[in-house]
């Protein structure tokens, strides 16, 4: 029987969520939930480019919430996490387990906040429901596959999660320009680059590395350089001028006795000649592991879509991760997961051509 899922949110991530659903065999649509007026009543397959499937977009959850099993809650969070989480909170009460790729603290709940987490996890009680979160960065890219890979060594010095991506196909301007300061002036501080800003984002994700290699942490430290444009760059979002932001590079470190040993490191340009000198990437963009121990141990994962770019194949892989994930989710005891607690998903259910 195929598993009742209501898509909410249909930004970049959430439209490639909504297509997977729709053509898994697996998956059923049961709703789709909007915010935008202008979307509401248009067909769930038209509103991406597909054959109208007969499920109507609309902006009230209420009426869906008894014919799902599953809500998949892919709404954005990063100035509304209040919100998002008691949108996520009505579902678990509801009985309806919630995956989600929204409030990316939540990938590990002891470092998430602890009012939320708290909230959470009532409404899982009272809803006999689970919840888990995740992505690619923060999610697969530095948690499961940094494990997975740590469990073949007999040594670990230090364990390093990498994201080495060029964002200028990344379609998302408020992200790239007010978030993370691209085209701002260089003596201007972005939201991202706010003290407490990376760690609240990146933290949780070292600290359930930290968990899983059983190594206790005594501190999180927050470091980052950024280079002004060159030129003016052109990228899918905008106009990146001359001389500001243009590139950027930061860590979150996981210290040990004062030493960084779990890092969390993100390399991120606009154009592939940028900055020679750092960590260049396999072909456009990918995530790397590396690990200092015995064995030493270097993995590239370059992932593309199927137009060809690898910022789509990451969003793909990041509505993947979480859907993908929805049987492990339904079988567990009620409460807020993280990939400590689910078993491997080997991707039952995604040859179905």
């Amino acid at each position: 029987m195929a598993t009742r899922i209501i898509v909410w949110g249909t930004g970049n991530v959430g439209r490639l969520g909504l297509h997977t659903v729709i053509a898994r065999p697996d998956f059923e649509l049961a709703g789709v939930v909007v915010s935008s007026p202008e979307k509401v009543g248009v067909d769930a397959g038209e509103l991406i480019g597909l054959d109208p499937v007969g499920v109507a977009c609309t902006d009230d959850v209420g009426p869906l919430l008894e014919q799902a099993d599953v809500c998949a809650y892919f709404a954005s969070a990063d100035i509304r996490p209040g919100e998002a989480a008691a949108d996520m909170a009505r579902c678990l009460e509801s009985g309806l387990d919630v995956v989600s790729t929204s409030i990316v603290p939540l990938l590990y709940p002891p470092a998430a906040d602890e009012g939320m987490v708290d909230m959470l996890d009532r409404a899982c009680k009272a809803g006999n429901a689970s919840m888990f979160t995740n992505g690619v960065d923060p999610g697969w890219a530095n948690d499961l596959l940094p494990l997975m890979l740590a469990g073949t060594c007999e040594r670990i010095d230090t364990i390093r999660m990498m994201e080495v991506v060029n964002y200028a196909t990344y379609d998302a301007a408020s992200v790239l320009f007010d978030t993370m300061g691209f085209g701002k002036p260089m003596d201007e501080t972005p939201l991202l680059l706010l003290p407490g800003i990376l760690t609240h984002a990146w933290g949780p994700v070292v600290r359930v590395v930290a968990a899983g290699l059983g190594v206790e942490l005594d501190d999180l430290e927050e470091w980052y350089e950024r280079v002004p444009a060159d030129r003016d760059i052109e990228v899918d979002a905008g106009i990146v001028s001359e001389g500001t932001a243009g590139a950027l590079r930061f860590e979150v470190r996981g210290m040990v006795d004062g030493e960084a040993r779990v890092i969390l490191e993100h390399v991120t340009r606009l154009a592939d000649e940028q900055m020679p000198d750092w960590p260049q990437p396999v072909g456009s963009g990918c995530y790397r592991v590396v690990i200092e121990g015995n064995p030493s141990m270097t993995v590239d994962v370059a992932a593309h879509g199927e137009d060809g770019d690898h910022n789509t194949g990451n969003l793909v892989s990041t509505v993947g991760r979480v859907l993908n994930a929805i049987p492990a989710v339904q079988a567990a005891e009620p409460g807020l997961l993280s990939v400590l607690d689910l078993p491997l998903q080997t991707g039952t259910g995604t040859m179905f051509r």
